[in-house]
Parts: C-alpha cells; structure tokens; sequence
C-alpha cells in the first residue's frame, strides 16, 4: 500500500519539526515537505502534489487562510487545519478557511512539546482527511466577499407541504459543513419567515465562536441556542452549541448532554427526529455534505411524519456520506446541488419566503 504522503506547513520551526518527525515515525507515512509560509506551501503543492496537508493558520509572508483559498481554488488537496483556538480573530479565520473547503480542524498543542495522545489524534485526522474526495471549491476562486454560487433555471418546489404548513426549517451538516451551511444563510432574505434550526459536526474548542461567525456573514441573525427557549416564530438561525444535542418538545427548545449518537454530539438525527414527532408536516429539513450517516434516518422520521426533505447531491457534496446513506434510506424527498437549496428553501415558503412577501 502506498504511503500517504503529507505536506507540513507551520511556521514554528521547533513544531513543526515535532510535527515531521512524528509523521515520519508513523509507519504508512511520508512527509514530502515542508513550508514556513503560505507561499511556499503553495509552491509545494503545486510541485510536490501531497495526499494531505497540515495547515498553520497563522504564517508570515501568506496566510494559512490565503494559502488554503488558492489552493482549494486552483490545486485542491485535502487540508487539515492544525491552528490554536485561543483567540476569536484565529477561530474567525479557521472558519473561513472550512467555508474554502478545507477538510476539517486539530487544535495545535499549547506550547512547544506534542504529546503522545495528541500524535495520535493528527495521525488519525490525517487518515480520514486524506481519503476525503476534495473539489475545485468555486467560492475559494471568488474570494470570501464574492457572490455566492447560482444554480441556472429554478429550484423545484415541494409537492408535499404547503408553504403556510411549514413551521421550521432544520439544517444538518458535518465535514464541509460550515461553507455549505454560510452558502445556503447567505443565500436567504433577511425577512425569512420561520426558524432555522442548524446543527454542524464542530466540536470544543472550534465551535466557540461559530455562531457568531455566521451572524456577521449572513442577511438572518445567528446565534447559539438555549435551552427551555420557545421556537421563535419568525426567521433567525439557532444553532446547537458544541457538545450539546439540540431537541424539540413541545415547541421548546432543549439541549442536553445525552450519550453521543453516531459519535456526535450534537447529532443531526437527534434534532430531525424530535422535530418530526413534534412539528411532523411543518418541518422542512436539510441534509448536508458529511462523513458517516448521522441525520439520515431522522431525516426518513421527517418524510414519514409529511414534513420535506431535502439531500445534498453527491457533486456539490464535499463528502456524500450523511447525505448518501439518506439518499439510499429513501428519506431525500429532493437531491439538489448546494447552489440550487438556498431559492429552494424561498420557494417552498412561497410568499412568506420572498423579500416583500406577507411574511413581513
């Protein structure tokens, strides 16, 4: 079996010596390189043509943002971020650059020594990561303030619940979540009619200032759920935080700290599920890019219950397994690629979705 072969970028040179050596030592492992900035971890990955690359945030001369945009843009690589979490500003930009298609996150370790438990931690992130399928990621190319991505001709409308029926939208999403999810929130009309309910595989540290990330990019407010809280009646996003499954009973909100499903917490199917025991036909919920198979079969709860169900196709999708494994459960009323669920969501609330609509 072919080695897997890694790109290490860190501008630390006693880490990110730490960092080599280990890979080195690890058998199934080859370090093709290393770079101190982002230009260089540019240059070598254009020549060196790594399986995976470990991905500093903060680099002289380049950013760990604006290397992972180009590359993502122009020679896309599977990326595993190993960046600090201490500051909003450097948890700002490790969103930003999962929002450019960089795989997935690993908190680099405090101080200069890494310890054997954290070795082993970025050796199996670097096993998964490496095997993730990545794609030309159109929003890199455009850059972070470019418009979003357009779907030609119209999305089509659900056939199973009328507009007026539909109560709450809910959004699951894991690896590749958090560029997906900000493509479809930035998408909406600030006057959207109903709650959105989200839950993103990102566990502590990372998902700390999430929320608040997507509030500032997005027309609809953003913000962490709280438990015993009513389900509002018009449009904002409530977010489950980290480590905290979000429920739905009796229209109230509840976050628990439940034994993990599927190895989540929070997990999609938790929220799918008990939204479709309490909301049934008025849930209008979406599956998103995602490793594994959490959420399908709550989303089959929600087609079962009348409510409509939307997949991420396997194209857009930056990995299609949550969505996949619903799209074979039956669950997916409707597979549609990233750009097209955004005017789906407008259109399925008819009216009440549209700028100017009597949903104001």
């Amino acid at each position: 079996m072919e080695p897997i072969r890694v790109l290490v970028v860190e501008d630390s040179p006693t880490i990110r010596g730490h960092i080599v050596e280990l890979v080195e030592a690890a058998p199934g492992f080859e370090v093709l390189g290393e770079a101190g900035d982002g230009k260089r971890a540019i240059e070598l990955c254009e020549s060196l043509r790594p399986d995976v690359v470990t991905m500093d945030m903060m680099l002289p001369v380049m950013t760990g943002l604006a290397a992972t945009e180009y590359i993502m843009a122009y020679r896309p690589t599977p990326i595993l971020i190993v960046s600090a979490s201490t500051n909003r500003g450097e948890l700002f930009k490790t969103y930003d650059a999962l929002a450019a298609g960089a795989v997935d996150v690993l908190e680099k370790p405090v101080g200069t020594e890494i310890g054997e438990e954290w070795g082993r931690r970025l050796l199996s992130a670097l096993r998964v990561v490496s095997k993730v399928r990545v794609i030309t990621h159109p929003r890199a190319k455009l850059g972070r303030f470019g418009p979003a991505w357009v779907v030609p001709g119209d999305s089509p409308k659900p056939e199973t619940t009328p507009a007026a029926a539909t109560r709450v939208v809910a959004i699951g999403a894991s690896t590749g979540g958090p560029g997906a999810v900000l493509s479809i929130l930035s998408s909406l009309p600030a006057d959207f009619p109903v709650p959105i309910l989200l839950v993103i595989h990102i566990g502590d540290p990372f998902g700390a200032a999430m929320a608040e990330w997507l509030d500032a990019l997005c027309p609809l407010p953003v913000r962490y759920a709280r438990d015993g809280e009513r389900l509002p009646d018009r449009g904002s996003v409530l977010m489950a935080p980290p480590d905290h499954h979000l429920a739905v009973h009796g229209g109230r909100l509840h976050l628990t700290r439940d034994a993990e499903r599927h190895s989540c917490r929070p997990s999609v199917d938790v929220l799918f599920e008990t939204l479709a025991r309490d909301a049934g036909p008025g849930v209008l919920a979406c599956l998103l890019t995602g490793m594994g198979k959490d959420g399908a079969a709550g989303l089959l709860d929600v087609r079962r219950a009348g409510g409509t169900t939307v997949a991420q196709d396997e194209e857009t999708s930056v990995v299609f397994g949550m969505p996949g494994e619903a799209v074979r459960l039956g669950a997916a009323g409707h597979v549609l690629p990233l750009p097209g669920i955004g005017p789906f969501l407008i259109r399925a609330l008819g009216d009440r979705g549209r700028v100017g609509g009597d949903g104001r």
